[in-house]
């Protein structure tokens, strides 16, 4: 039973959505100074203007333009990345119990059996993006309008993290679906196969009583003379 248990681990992280927090908090960025360096072209192409320099007026606006474009396509990687991180949350609350269990089994067959080498619990995950992947968001603000453009285009790593959220969207749905059969035919399911983690508990926490203080002599002294001398308590 532990046995099994533990090798539910890999298949359990095996459908897990990539990482892309980090790659999300980059496009966002990046999508803010892409803003910055239009506001600034444009600023610059009417001063241009302004003092009759008419072809570096031209040349601002042009940039301006495409960092608009660069500005919306950061947004749609941005709409991706969020997309796979909520994916990602969804997925660790639905296979956190199993998670802990494999886990926990683990440990327990490492307890029992100290003798006995186990290999170490390898997670299934997809790996994260590479550093030529994560370079390839950011582009220096500071090229020609020409290439800022290509570097706009959707890579082709982006587009099979916008599939697979649509793929993860069905298996979610099925594991959900699944439901513990009950031995009798008369009766209904059980319930969830594989409930989610129910999460912390919302009730008080139990606290253990204050420790009792015990006053002291003269505290005592002092009550005992006032309940004896009424006038004197008024």
């Amino acid at each position: 039973m532990l046995l099994h248990l533990r090798d539910t681990y890999p298949t359990e992280t095996a459908w897990a959505p990539q990482y892309a927090g980090d790659e999300l908090r980059q496009v966002r960025a990046a999508a803010w100074n892409a803003t910055l360096a239009a506001l600034r072209a444009s600023a610059e192409a009417n001063a241009a203007a302004h003092r009759g320099r008419h072809d570096r007026a031209t040349q601002q606006r042009d940039f301006a333009a495409s960092y608009q474009a660069l500005h919306q396509a950061y947004q749609h990687r941005e709409t991706v990345f969020a997309a796979t991180m909520a994916d990602r949350a969804d997925w660790d609350t639905a296979t956190r119990a199993q998670r802990h269990l494999a886990v926990t089994a683990d440990a327990e067959l490492r307890r029992r059996h100290p003798g006995q080498r186990y290999p170490p619990l390898l997670s299934a995950e997809p790996p994260p993006a590479s550093a030529a992947q994560r370079a390839e968001l950011t582009p220096a603000t500071d090229q020609p309008p020409s290439q800022i453009g290509q570097i706009g285009q959707i890579g082709q790593w982006i587009k099979d993290l916008a599939a697979a959220h649509r793929t993860f969207a069905g298996t979610l749905a099925e594991r959900q679906s699944l439901a513990l059969p009950s031995e009798n035919p008369d009766y209904g399911d059980l319930g969830q196969a594989f409930p989610p983690w129910p999460g912390p508990a919302k009730d008080a926490i139990l606290q253990p009583p204050q420790p009792e203080i015990t006053p002291s002599p003269q505290v005592l002294q002092r009550t005992a003379d006032r309940d004896a001398d009424p006038e004197a308590a008024d």
